[in-house]
């Protein structure tokens, strides 16, 4: 296959992958495994030999996710969850908290960094309150490590009393405002797992496969591929422990359950946890419940068969209006509890083997990708055995091209055709497909041309937007993901671009627009702007520390907000004069 791409990917400035681990070594001297509520009440040296007991016992674990801003707010959370959830006889296993993108800075950065809509830790005394709010295991997942910041958050988390820290796949994908050094990044990273691996008790490197190379791969193999890739850096090269964890955007409970399958199979840490398919909640709280009880009996009846220590998710079903209250969050947890009662009773009736086959091509396809990458990379000058230098270069490849050149399916004139084609960019095709044959065309002497950009990583809203409108005819210049508001209007221009398009969803869309608007103007320019995804922002005089919506607010500093595919071929039409 042809190489389009040809990204630099080794870099001389690259510290040793070695001279970084034994720095990691170094800190341990000092940083050493804290205790916590969780791990003196259960006995256990750490969260990995807490799920290793409850899988041999068969019992489902599960997982609850606090997404309040403010840290007394959370605790209370916690504690009131975890409470009123044992007294009804309902096992809240572990905790997952919102952090700030901004802890992803080294710590000196942080105070000026722009904030989103999670919580700021900035020390182990920090740290500490969440691992001591109940007898749970403390969950530390997003902006931990893969990031600038990774070894002062791993440090004060490991002292805290923390045995499962991510998030790794965020070293692939993420990027920060206004910070480009992806060599300081990964020599932070692989340091923080120098520190996590010489620690005595097992501390998971949690890796959130949706978050990573995995959430983007159009071919679900690769996904999967991505998986022996991250245990091949984290527990050959480095000598610490990676557990996964999927679900985002797995609505389909065949591929659900054929996907913990073969993860099973290929890795056999014990996870962290299956998230819930939050991206099926499109309909009112009770309609939301029959989406939540169809992605938990998947996940209960292949943890039932293959016991790997994930915990469930059950999200509650206010997810996709509003950040969901405590007693929404006990709800949750109680309703995934009675359905892990009935879920054994449906076993009989399933065919095992539909969900067996789809597991095989998943691993095959996964190992044979895996092998074809390294294999790869070590021709084009990588030296596959130094974890930094293997991360850098997987990196700077991208999941794009990493898919188009090395990916298992066969070679199409468009790319690769995948072995299993991933749930989300299936859905998406379907979705842009179906809307671009309800709309009459534009009927336009030239088409627009729109410069698309999001705010941050999450991609999927951009994707759905540039299939929908190139199904319309209109042109795309894509600026790419988490861009900074400088290189969007910069595209732009040089481009010739008429309109700009912004996909948001981390809490930043009015400030972000505004910046956007500034860079315009310096540079006498006074383009349309479309604003889509979550329009929402927490107000700097905020008391509730949660975000609002500022729709009204985009509006009346002359942006285009758009809701939905429709609401953004409105707001185009009014950008094009004779529409």
């Amino acid at each position: 296959m042809t190489e389009t791409i040809a990204p630099k990917l080794t870099d001389p400035q690259l510290r040793a992958g070695r001279e970084l681990l034994n720095a990691g070594r170094d800190m341990a001297r000092i940083w050493r495994l804290g205790t916590c509520m969780f791990l003196a009440e259960t006995g256990v040296g750490s969260e990995a030999a807490w799920k290793t007991r409850c899988a041999a016992e068969g019992r489902v674990m599960q997982h609850a996710h606090i997404g309040f801003r403010d840290v007394n707010r959370t605790i209370e959370a916690i504690r009131t969850v975890h409470e009123t959830c044992a007294r009804s006889g309902v096992t809240v296993d572990r905790f997952g908290i919102t952090l700030d993108w901004s802890m992803g800075y080294p710590e000196a950065m942080r105070a000026k960094a722009s904030r989103g809509t999670g919580i700021v830790l900035s020390g182990p005394e920090d740290f500490a309150r969440i691992t001591n709010a109940a007898p749970a295991a403390a969950h530390f997942g997003d902006f931990m490590l893969g990031l600038p910041g990774a070894v002062e958050n791993t440090r004060a988390a490991i002292a805290a009393g923390a045995t499962a820290i991510g998030n790794l796949g965020q070293y692939f994908t993420f990027r920060l405002p206004y910070w480009d050094d992806d060599v300081a990044t990964t020599e932070a990273t692989v340091t923080a797992l120098g520190l996590i691996a010489a620690q005595d008790e097992t501390i998971l490197v949690h890796s959130n496969l949706d978050d990573g190379f995995a959430g983007l791969f159009i071919d679900m193999a690769c996904a999967l591929g991505m998986v022996v890739i991250e245990k091949y850096i984290v527990e050959d090269l480095i000598g610490a422990r990676v557990s996964h964890c999927y679900g985002h955007h797995f609505s389909d409970p065949l591929s659900r359950a054929a996907f913990h399958a073969a993860l099973a199979r290929v890795n056999d840490a014990p996870g962290t946890m299956i998230f819930g398919n939050t991206v099926a909640y499109q309909s009112t709280p009770a309609g939301n419940y029959a989406s939540l009880s169809s992605y938990l009996m998947a996940d209960i009846l292949a943890l039932g068969r293959w016991p790997s220590g994930h915990a469930i998710n059950p999200v509650p079903v206010t997810e996709n209006q509003r950040i969901p209250d405590v007693d929404e969050i006990i709800d949750a947890q109680t309703f995934a509890s009675r359905l892990a009662y009935h879920a054994p009773f449906y076993v009989p009736i399933l065919d095992w083997s539909t969900i067996e086959a789809m597991a095989d091509t998943l691993v095959d396809g996964g190992r044979r990708f895996a092998a074809t990458v390294l294999a790869g990379l070590a021709d084009r000058g990588v030296d596959t055995r130094d974890p930094a230098a293997l991360m850098l270069a997987i990196r700077r490849m991208g999941p794009k091209t990493m898919e188009l050149l090395f990916g298992p399916g066969a070679e199409t004139s468009r790319g690769r055709q995948p072995l299993i084609h991933a749930e989300w960019a299936r859905e998406l095709n379907h979705k842009a497909a179906e809307w671009v044959a309800a709309q009459p065309p534009l009927n336009v002497p030239v088409a627009p041309l729109v410069c698309i950009g999001t705010t941050d990583v999450h991609e999927h809203g951009k994707y759905l937007v540039e299939q929908a409108l190139e199904g319309l005819g209109v042109g795309i210049v894509d600026a790419g993901v988490a861009v900074d508001p400088e290189t969007l209007v910069k595209h732009a221009k040089e481009t010739g671009a008429g309109v700009i398009a912004i996909s948001t969803y981390n809490g930043v869309a009015l400030s972000y627009a505004t910046a956007v608007k500034t860079v315009m103007a310096s540079h006498g320019m006074d383009l349309p702007v479309l604003v889509g995804g979550r329009l929402n922002e927490i107000p700097k005089d905020s008391n509730s520390g949660l975000p609002v919506d500022v729709r009204s607010d985009l509006a009346g500093a002359g942006f285009l907000p758009c809701g939905d595919l429709d609401e953004m071929l409105a707001a185009l039409r009014t950008t094009i004069p004779s529409a």
